[in-house]
């Protein structure tokens, strides 16, 4: 399997749509077996996503991304496990322990993995779900 990492100075790059360096990390077994760093030089979305299959990316641990690029990546086979940050060696041993849930690797104000908010649905706004007036 191959996960890609976008990198920056050591650390998750934080906004994938910008990100100028790949770590390509292949696994076999749970174990790491290989890797290389790719320069990203796509300035289109779309690009950037035809990269990341051109590369056989199979999963891409990054912090922010776009909605679109996350819904491109997705369709194109690539599994998305966003809002990800710290130091690249310590996400990369969590993901191959299976410990990557931790919320230390959770990206500052996010509440989640997906796109949910707590209750299980969509962000309603800055400090919670919306309220009903009565």
């Amino acid at each position: 399997m191959r996960v890609a990492i976008p990198t920056w100075s050591g650390r998750i790059s934080p906004v994938f749509d910008v990100a100028e360096r790949l770590l390509l990390v292949e696994v076999e077994d749970g174990v790491e077996v290989g890797r290389r760093e790719e320069r990203m030089g796509e300035a289109g979305l779309a690009r950037r996503a035809m990269r990341m299959a051109d590369l056989g990316v199979e999963v891409l641990i990054c912090g922010a991304l776009s909605n679109r690029l996350e819904a491109m990546l997705t369709m194109a086979g690539v599994q998305v496990i966003p809002h990800t940050c710290g130091c690249v060696e310590e996400v990369l041993g969590a993901y191959l322990r299976g410990q990557l849930t931790e919320r230390a690797f959770l990206m500052p104000g996010c509440c989640g993995r997906g796109r949910r908010g707590p209750w299980g649905g969509p962000h309603r706004g800055r400090h919670g779900p919306a309220r009903s007036n009565p």
